[in-house]
């Protein structure tokens, strides 16, 4: 137990550095960014100031007064954030991969559109057709694969909400739902 509360110096310069590093992301990002990550004030103050210094030795120190606030502020959760904005956290990386194996097969398997459908059933079925067809020509034609990267564009889309799976039975029951309570008077019958 006292080993545990016992961190050497040079553990304890390490992770202050690291936070500072995390505070000099968040100088790099947009106001946008900063406003969804929904910082405490005194971080995103500190952060907005250090944006408006442009001498060096002020900057310097404001970035220590960075990596000072960010002691108190959730910096895992600040970290994570940022990965997913960059792209390197690991559930999208393996989004990216389950996209680009569905492209693949998608190209090479004339029974895989079929599963895609059945799994994600919002998929525009015929714009995707197009898409396969349109790879196929650019490919026998030695194009630039223009088809192939819409594809990939048109898979992110529709594999970026896992929850749409079952949206469309959902919102015919609601639909149905709710046609039978606008119209007074009409009493739903028993199937």
């Amino acid at each position: 137990m006292e080993e545990e509360l016992q961190i050497s110096k040079t553990q304890r310069k390490r992770e202050m550095q690291a936070l500072q590093d995390l505070g000099e992301e968040l100088v790099a990002l947009g106001t946008d960014k900063l406003a969804e990550l929904d910082l405490p004030t005194r971080l995103l103050d500190a952060v907005l100031d250090a944006k408006r210094i442009s001498k060096f030795g002020a900057l310097r120190r404001q970035m220590q007064y960075l990596g000072r606030l960010m002691r108190d502020a959730d910096a895992d959760a600040i970290r994570s954030q940022l990965d997913v904005w960059k792209g390197t956290s690991v559930a999208e990386t393996a989004r990216v991969h389950a996209i680009e194996r569905w492209r693949t097969r998608l190209v090479g398997d004339e029974l895989a559109l079929g599963e895609l459908i059945d799994q994600y059933p919002r998929a525009d079925a015929q714009r995707l057709r197009a898409l396969i067809r349109n790879i196929k020509r650019e490919a026998a034609a030695k194009k630039p694969p223009r088809s192939f990267r819409e594809l990939f564009q048109e898979l992110r889309e529709i594999v970026q909400h896992p929850k749409n799976q079952f949206a469309t039975e959902d919102t015919e029951n609601t639909e149905e739902n709710q046609e039978k309570k606008s119209m007074p008077g009409l009493k739903p019958f028993a199937r």
